[in-house]
């Protein structure tokens, strides 16, 4: 049995690469096992979002405080509150962060594939954040 303690690890700042604002990520479990599902607690500050991306084997998202948002491509900016689950299908591209006035902090679950599990995308433009 492992206990990870809260507060054991340090967090990150999400890099300027995949994200847009202010967003800080905790790592939960198996940050770099190349095998197995990674877990990571985000939060976004107001405005913040990742990068459109796409994840091999897709990625589910358990929101737990806040007001955010998600679109997957071609479909309409959603707003996702706690308790909300969101699935996104392997190689669908997406992105997700927070409302434009509220934080949010989410779950994010996803596993590997050949050592990778996110490709990166161009940035979140502010006409498709807002729309």
């Amino acid at each position: 049995m492992d206990i990870l303690r809260a507060g054991s690890r340090p967090s990150g700042k999400g890099p300027a690469s995949w994200f847009t604002g202010t967003v800080r990520i905790d790592p939960l479990f198996n940050p770099f096992d190349a095998e197995r599902v990674q877990g990571a607690q985000v939060t976004f500050e107001p405005g913040a979002r990742t990068a459109w991306h796409t994840h091999p084997l897709g990625q589910t998202l358990v929101v737990v405080s806040g007001l955010g948002r998600v679109q997957r491509e071609g479909g309409p900016v959603e707003d996702i509150r706690p308790g909300d689950v969101v699935w996104f299908a392997p190689g669908e591209k997406h992105w997700h962060g927070a409302s434009p006035e509220t934080a949010m902090t989410h779950i994010a679950l996803q596993e590997v594939k050949d050592g990778k599990v996110v490709d990166w995308l161009e940035h979140v433009s502010d006409a498709d954040y807002g729309a």
